[in-house]
Order: C-alpha cells, then sequence, then structure tokens
C-alpha cells in the first residue's frame, strides 16, 4: 500500500466545483434562492484555505495555550451557530447552548483523547484540534435542530416533556442514519484520510469507530442537557406565543 498523498493542484481541485455549479443551476431553476448557498460556499472557501495555514502553525507551535485558545473559539463559534435555526431566541438561549455544547463535546472529547488515545502531552494539536472540531461540530448540530424542533413544538401548544422527547428524538437523525450507514454505505471522512494517507484499514477501523462513539455521545448528551436547561425559558409565555 502505498505511503504518500496526491497532492491535488488547484487546477485540478476547480473541478470539484462542478458540481457546485450543477446545484446552484438547479436551485436557480426551481426559483429557489442562492444567497445563502453561495454565501455559505465563500465563507468555506476563506475558512478552510486560512485554516489550512494557521493550522500549520498550531501544529508546529506545540502550546498547550494555543490550543487551549483554538478550542474556547470552536465552543463559542459553534454555540452561536447551534442557535440559527432560532434567531428570534439566540441570544437568550445561548448560554444554554454554550453549556451543552461544552459539556457533551468537552466530556467525549475528554474520553477519546485521555482514555482512548492516551495522549501525550494531552494538548497535542496534531489529534487535539481535529478531534475537537468533530466532537463540537456534532454537538453543535444536535443542540440546533433540538431547539428548533422544541420551539417549534411548544408553539404548537404540545406539552414540554413531550415536545423535549420529539425534540431529542429528531436531533439524533443525522447521527443515527450515520451510524447505520458507516461502512456499508459510507466511508467516514478521517477513515477515508486514514486509508489515503498508507494506514492499515484494520487500525482506520479502530480510529473510525472511536469517531462514531464521539460523535453519538456528544450529540445526545448536548441535545439532552440543552432541552433541559432551556425549560424555564421555553415555559415563559412571550416564548410560547411568539409566532415569527
Amino acid at each position: 500500500m502505498s505511503n504518500t498523498v496526491q497532492v491535488i493542484s488547484f487546477s485540478h481541485l476547480a473541478f470539484a466545483f462542478i458540481p457546485v455549479l450543477v446545484a446552484l443551476a438547479i436551485l436557480l431553476q426551481w426559483r429557489l434562492p442562492i444567497k445563502n448557498g453561495l454565501y455559505a460556499l465563500s465563507r468555506m472557501l476563506i475558512q478552510l484555505l486560512l485554516i489550512g495555514y494557521f493550522l500549520s502553525y498550531i501544529f508546529e507551535s506545540h502550546s498547550a495555550g494555543i490550543v487551549v485558545g483554538v478550542l474556547l473559539i470552536m465552543v463559542i463559534a459553534s454555540s452561536w451557530i447551534a442557535l440559527g435555526a432560532v434567531p428570534d431566541q439566540r441570544w437568550k438561549m445561548y448560554k444554554y447552548a454554550l453549556a451543552a455544547v461544552t459539556s457533551g463535546g468537552g466530556f467525549t472529547l475528554f474520553i477519546m483523547s485521555a482514555g482512548v488515545l492516551g495522549l501525550d502531552p494531552w494538548y497535542n494539536p496534531q489529534y487535539m484540534v481535529p478531534l475537537a472540531g468533530m466532537a463540537f461540530a456534532n454537538a453543535m448540530n444536535s443542540v440546533s435542530l433540538s431547539a428548533e424542533r422544541l420551539h417549534a413544538e411548544m408553539r404548537r401548544g404540545e406539552d414540554y416533556l413531550i415536545a423535549r422527547r420529539i425534540a431529542l428524538r429528531a436531533s439524533l437523525i443525522p447521527i443515527i442514519n450515520a451510524l447505520f450507514a458507516v461502512g456499508l454505505v459510507s466511508l467516514p471522512g478521517m477513515m477515508t484520510g486514514q486509508i489515503l494517507s498508507g494506514v492499515s484499514p484494520f487500525i482506520a477501523v479502530r480510529y473510525q469507530i472511536m469517531i462514531m462513539c464521539m460523535m453519538f455521545g456528544s450529540s445526545v448528551i448536548s441535545a439532552a442537557f440543552f432541552l433541559s436547561l432551556i425549560k424555564p425559558l421555553m415555559l415563559t409565555k412571550p416564548v410560547m406565543l411568539n409566532k415569527d
């Protein structure tokens, strides 16, 4: 098995945008707005190009302070992004989302980095930063889905406990589907990357099992914690009656 990764030139990378152009054309043809798609794609390009240079600096620095700073930025940003589905309640819910993402993502990240991998030093950026990104991203998605669904169910006049159960179940659809599909339908990003870089599939599978457990744990814990913390706010009259 080759241990070298094929380098993608920028000219060849341009071909990756052919499906993107087709997708945008479909949206236009169906008279759907493409503003958000274009904005998201632009942000993705800028963020990834910048993070490529930034990660090189982080990996070479081996600084615990820098790694902790990166983790704080991840938590703060992911908690804010998670509430994009309920913009009218964003500021009121933010502290709850921040606590939930930090708790669910942070707990699972600690277990995987200290228990499974036994990182030495504990802040090893080559492992800690990618793992933290996956843990907090899944926590963010589950909080976002649960917030939107809970808000919708409460506006319909549903009882809080029933709405909470519905919201938690809805928030877990992506990760449950991912668990069903992994290995059968899809080879996830970390496993694919390791195989492409020459790592044995038997080793890559172990890493992917760790990742899937981390994703499931961070999703359930974060969503459940958020839905529990948000109860007093959701039972107040202004939130229940807000139709905007």
